[in-house]
């Protein structure tokens, strides 16, 4: 069964690589995104990884690892068949580890420097009275660790910092201590994804009765089983009989062989990295963006803060005022000039003649937003974020959220652009204006001539000169008609005209309102939405990344 379980869990370098890199794409999809300590597992493992596999490949790191008394470094003596590492109940100097290389040194030298050995605790296990007895073992780096369970909190840390750098590790229990909670609680289950690359030995098999040895193996199957760690070789030792040690050599000898265990290790570690992130991206892909109810009731939201419906009541009040003063009776066009131009209040282009200088003003004199303006668009922007954000998984709610309102400082002074910059369709005059403008020109002219006949024809009388003839229409002298027909024309054609400007300022202005929609929903595209799209495409790129990572 352990061959079976072996082989199943052979890792290819390059498929490997590419999870790695898939990782990396995850994390840079994420950045700023997902808080750091959320990632602080899958970046350490990205660059361990990548140490790792820039480092000896030649070599496999195994760790003994162990609490006090289980014979744990008897046993690394003892396979390193020389006293290197001191045996005692505790160790009583020293929370470091202890190396034994097979093989030259040289080639293991800056794996041990990455792991942190120091280079008085390395050894060599090389020898010309050897022969060949030791060739099957070349490549190994055999690691005598603290004891996990030391008095000394530092002991721990080192033990916990040198499991998460070696390729694999061999858990030594006893038979007083082989069922100990700590070490299944807060070592064994946690390995559960690195059962690949975990063996477990019974120390001291031989302080047993041959007839209790199969009942405790049987019992600490069990308990390693309901630690997630089924399959893994278990094995029973005797550091004190060269014999009781085939079992445990023979495994550290395949494990040389295959060069498997840094590869399997890693994967592991990968395995784990993306079950840990798996819940930040969920199930299901994102929305690609807002919906279009969405951006609508936004873009309405910023029409009412930028001030919209007062500038198109003023783009109506302009056009009438702007027509009557061309096609208006001229008599009495200086008095409506005398009335400020509704858009110049405002400090609008089309205000006046040279439209291209007011787009130049840098702020527009519409209306602040009301109380309620702001809350509405307040909620506009909320509704923008959560319908957005709708299923994803934490912390993107948040993320989206944060991006939907990341500029809304900035919102008044881009909407006032907006406005200021809009062409709101009032810098040329229609030509119906100057034909109707020319004909009140014409009428008024009329009555002029007439009304200056008549004045003539009354000087001439008074001052008892002769008369001018005054040809006549029927009945009515031509002065009387042209200067009663020119006023009567006039006012006739205001009649007229009047009707059609209401009817043409309220096009106007509902051009107008369609142009600064436009304008405002472009805004709130800029500074709302696509700051939405940015998170949601991060999501995207990060649920695919990850997919790509995840064990095949």
């Amino acid at each position: 069964m352990r061959e079976a379980f072996r082989g199943e869990q052979r890792v290819d370098p390059e498929a490997l690589i590419a999870r790695l890199q898939a990782v990396q794409r995850f994390l840079a999809a994420v950045d700023g995104q997902v808080p750091d300590a959320q990632l602080v597992t899958a970046h350490t493992v990205v660059e361990r990884a990548g140490t790792r596999l820039a480092l000896s490949g030649q070599h496999t790191v195994v760790a003994l690892a162990g609490a006090t008394g289980s014979g744990k470094s008897s046993l690394f003596n003892a396979l390193a068949r020389l006293d290197l590492s001191p045996v005692g109940v505790r160790r009583p100097t020293t929370g470091s580890a202890y190396a034994c290389v097979w093989g030259p040194l040289d080639g293991a030298s800056r794996l041990l420097d990455w792991i942190g050995v120091l280079p008085r605790h390395r050894f060599v296990r090389e020898s010309a009275l050897d022969g060949d007895d030791e060739s099957a073992l070349h490549g190994l780096v055999l690691l005598d660790l603290p004891d996990f369970d030391s008095v000394q909190h530092s002991h721990r840390l080192e033990v916990d910092r040198l499991l998460g750098l070696v390729d694999l590790v061999v858990w030594v229990v006893d038979p007083q201590k082989y069922a100990d909670r700590v070490i299944h609680t807060s070592y064994l289950r946690e390995f559960h994804r690195h059962r690949d690359v975990t063996v477990v030995v019974l120390n001291q098999a031989d302080r047993l009765p041959p007839a209790e040895l199969p009942k405790v193996l049987d019992d600490l199957r069990r308990l390693l089983d309901a630690d997630g760690l089924a399959g893994v070789p278990l094995l029973p030792t005797v550091a004190v009989d060269p014999a009781g040690l085939d079992g445990l050599r023979a495994e550290l000898e395949r494990t040389v062989a295959e060069r498997q265990a840094a590869l399997r290790r890693l994967a592991g570690d990968v395995d784990a990295v993306v079950a840990g992130l798996a819940p930040l991206v969920g199930p299901e892909p994102a929305r690609t963006g807002p919906d279009d109810a969405s951006a609508r009731e936004l873009t309405t939201a910023l029409a009412g803060a930028a001030g919209v419906p007062t500038v198109a009541e003023a783009v109506e009040a302009a056009y009438r005022h702007r027509a009557g003063g061309t096609t208006g009776w001229p008599l009495v066009r200086g008095w409506r000039r005398l009335r400020p131009d509704p858009l110049r209040r405002l400090h609008l282009p089309g205000g006046g003649a040279d439209a291209s200088a007011e787009s130049l003003v840098a702020a527009t004199s519409v209306p602040d937003p009301t109380a309620a303006q702001r809350s509405a668009l307040n909620l506009a922007v909320r509704a923008v974020a959560e319908r957005s954000a709708a299923d994803l998984p934490a912390p993107w709610p948040a993320a989206v959220t944060a991006a939907a309102r990341s500029r809304l400082a900035d919102l008044p002074d881009a909407l006032d652009h907006a406005v200021a910059a809009t062409d709101l369709g009032l810098a040329r005059r229609p030509a119906w204006w100057r034909m109707v403008g020319v004909l009140q020109w014409l009428v008024t002219l009329a009555a002029a001539a007439g009304l200056g006949w008549l004045v003539l024809g009354y000087v001439l009388r008074a001052l008892g000169l002769p008369a001018l003839e005054n040809p006549r229409l029927g009945e009515v002298p031509w002065p009387t008609v042209l200067l009663l027909g020119g006023l009567l024309a006039g006012l006739l054609v205001s009649a007229l005209t009047r009707p059609v400007i209401r009817w043409a300022a309220r096009r106007a202005r509902q051009r107008a309102e369609r142009r600064l929609l436009t304008s405002v929903g472009s805004v709130g595209e800029k500074y709302v939405l696509n700051p939405v799209w940015a998170v949601l495409a991060h999501y995207g790129e990060a649920r695919e990344a990850l997919r790509e990572a995840a064990p095949r």
